[in-house]
This record gives structure tokens, C-alpha cells and sequence, in this order.
């Protein structure tokens, strides 16, 4: 889960990490009443994806004109998809720009360490050998332990601020067990100190439980973060991805459940969701069925929805079982199911559908089941 910047800032600055004075503004009549830092200003798109400058989310404002104006076009954008949930605006900081990143390599069961003394918006694109990388593991003695290596050849004034700011970040880094911190620019100062001047901080959504701090932030901000605190709340996961989405999942196992989707927008179809209901924690209850098909049953375009589970723990029979007694406790929704099942139970399965769920259509092969769904949604919209 990765955090808007503004909240990224808040939550460094409770941790002594410099940052930039800032606001958020929602809108532009909030302005009015903002109590603004000291300008000049930077406008900041609030959105939950890299590549705001280059897509024209982030401008300058010298006065309050411009900052209006400013404020009214960000606002206003979508970028890569995204809505722009807010704008911070804070305080124009300049400085020598360098990059620091700490990231989880799951793969290598590690940390990866990043610097580069030319920080920026292409930082992707510098030279060979002047971004560096160290991959450790992940214990703060070993990651400070690091930072001279990382740091060899940069200017001595520099790689004091940074060494500095690595110890800084680095135990704030493992104390929130966060997947990736970066800072870029962070920018060092005339008089050897740092600030950071903006932040990528992405979250463990699974160690949410472990961290009240993040918590508050969360359940403060309820309407930037609603996948998170839904995966908190009910132990899933589920994403609207397409709010005029057609067709409506009801599927396990994450990767299975994104190829779906895949597939189908391949095919010039809008999924409406991503879920990974984790059918082996049912436990004979049917509540997670329910909660996500009432939500598929409020979607304005629904045609059609597709159950997909591959039985492994979970038995067909149970499954089937929770499945009728879902449909039955969900009566709003009135389009056709169609039920890919294979595993496990599959033959109790067909019994169970044939006496308490004849409307749903049971499938086993998933690419039948693919063009059974597109068959009753029909043309897709123009």
C-alpha cells in the first residue's frame, strides 16, 4: 500500500525526518481557509503512483493567483488512471538534489539499498555506476553498515547529510516494516543539513495489526485508503477496478483471480473487480460471499458475474453450500452467475447447485466458463 505524499510527510515528520511545511487542499474552496506555509509554493498531485512531474501534476506557484490557478488544473487531472485525491501545497525547498532508497527484495529475502548523488524525476535513467546498490539484510546494524560503501566517492558534504539521513530512515524503515521508503530529492542543504523532499513510503497491508500508528493515519484518511482498511476489516481483499465494469468476480487465489482479469480485458471487456475471497478461511460461514456480492449487486452495469474457485483446503460441497445461502441472502442481485468449480468435491458440488441454486450455471473448464460469461454479457460498451 503506498501512501499519498502528504501522509508519507506526516508520517516521517512525527518521526523528526525533515520535511517541507505543507497543507493538503481538497478543494479549491478550502483554500480560502487553508492556513498556508510560507510561500513560494510547490502544487503536489495527490495520487498513489510515481510519474506526477513528467504527467504534469506537480507546478510552481510565486503568488496567489498562481497558486489558484495552479491548484484549479491539478485538481483537476487524472493521472495514470488515478483521480487526484487533493494537492499538498508546501513551502518551494531547493538544495543539492541526491536519491535514497530502501526497498524489500522479497525474492532475495532482503533489503536493497539505493543511492545516487544526482537525485530528480529521471533518476531511472543516470549513469551506469552512479546510482548505487547494496542488498542486505534486513537488520538496522547491517543496513547502517552499508551506508559507507553506498556513499563512496560522493562529495564529503553530502555523504555526511546522507549517512545521517540513511541512519534516520533506515530504523524508520524497519520499525514500520515498510516495503519501500524512498526519498527523491532529498535535498542537502547549504549548511550540511537534509530534507526530505518527497517521499515514497509503501506499507505492509499484513502488518497493519502490528502497527497502530499506521492505523490512526489510515482510518484518519478512510477515503484515500478504502482497499486497505476493507483487507483490515474483513481479511481479503477486494478492489472496485472498473466502476463501470460489466462483468463481476467472485474468485480466490490472487494471481488466478489478476489473470482473469487480464484475460478479460484483453478480450475488450471491464472487469468490474479484483478479489481474492480466500475461500479456505470460510469456516462455514457465508459472510465474505455476501459482502462482496452485495457490492457487485450496486454496480450500475453488471451483467454478468463469474465464480471461479479451484478447490485445494476447501471441499466444493461447503463451498457450493455458502455459495446458495449467499445468493439467497443477496436478492438484488439479478443477473446471471456463472460457477467455474474444479477440485476437490466437484461431483456433491453438482448436487448442491442442482437443489439449492439451479439459476447458477456450473462450468469446470475456465476458458468455457470465459466465453460462457461473454456470451451472456453480450456486445461490450461502445
Amino acid at each position: 500500500m503506498l501512501l499519498l505524499e502528504h501522509d508519507a510527510k506526516t508520517l516521517l515528520a512525527k518521526d523528526g525526518v525533515a520535511v517541507p511545511p505543507g497543507v493538503l487542499i481538497e478543494s479549491l474552496d478550502a483554500l480560502a481557509g487553508a492556513d498556508l506555509p510560507p510561500g513560494p509554493w510547490v502544487v503536489k498531485a495527490q495520487v498513489p503512483v510515481g510519474g506526477r512531474g513528467k504527467a504534469g501534476g506537480i507546478r510552481m506557484a510565486d503568488d496567489a493567483s498562481s497558486l489558484v490557478e495552479a491548484l484549479g488544473a491539478v485538481l483537476a487531472m487524472r493521472i495514470k488512471g488515478h483521480a487526484v485525491q487533493g494537492c499538498r501545497v508546501e513551502s518551494r525547498r531547493a538544495g543539492t538534489e541526491v536519491f535514497l532508497s530502501f526497498a524489500v527484495d522479497a525474492a532475495a529475502g532482503a533489503v536493497r539499498m539505493l543511492f545516487s548523488a544526482q537525485g530528480g524525476v529521471d533518476i531511472e535513467s543516470v549513469a551506469p555506476g552512479v546510482l548505487r546498490d547494496a542488498l542486505v539484510p534486513p537488520q538496522l546494524d547491517a543496513m547502517l553498515a552499508a551506508l559507507p560503501w553506498l556513499l563512496e566517492g560522493a562529495p564529503p558534504h553530502i555523504a555526511a547529510a546522507v549517512a545521517d539521513a540513511g541512519e534516520r530512515l533506515a530504523e524508520i524503515f524497519l520499525r514500520h516494516e515498510a516495503l519501500l521508503l524512498e526519498i527523491n530529492p532529498l535535498f542537502v542543504n547549504p549548511d550540511g543539513s537534509w530534507t526530505a523532499g518527497d517521499a515514497r513510503f509503501a506499507l505492509d497491508e499484513n502488518a497493519l495489526p502490528r502497527q497502530p500508528e499506521q492505523m490512526v493515519l489510515l482510518t484518519a484518511r478512510e477515503v484515500a485508503y478504502p482497499d486497505a482498511l476493507f483487507k483490515y476489516r474483513n481479511g481479503f481483499d477486494y478492489i472496485v477496478v472498473d466502476h463501470g465494469g460489466e462483468i463481476g468476480l467472485v474468485t480466490t487465489g490472487a494471481g488466478l483471480s489478476m489473470k482473469i482479469i487480464d484475460d478479460l480485458t484483453a478480450l475488450g471487456r471491464r472487469p468490474y473487480n479484483f478479489v481474492d475471497i480466500r475461500s479456505g478461511q470460510f469456516r462455514g460461514d457465508p459472510g465474505r460471499l455476501i459482502t462482496v456480492m452485495r457490492d457487485i449487486a450496486r454496480a450500475p452495469n453488471i451483467r454478468v458475474v463469474l465464480v471461479n474457485i479451484f478447490a485445494g483446503i476447501t471441499h466444493l460441497g461447503e463451498f457450493t453450500k455458502l455459495l446458495a445461502q449467499a445468493l439467497a441472502a443477496v436478492p438484488e442481485l439479478r443477473v446471471p452467475v456463472v460457477a467455474r468449480l474444479v477440485g476437490n468435491g466437484l461431483d456433491d458440488a453438482r448436487v448442491i447447485l442442482a437443489e439449492q441454486a439451479p439459476a447458477v450455471e456450473l462450468q469446470v473448464d475456465l476458458e468455457q466458463a470465459l466465453a460462457r460469461v461473454l456470451e451472456i454479457a453480450g456486445p461490450a460498451h461502445a
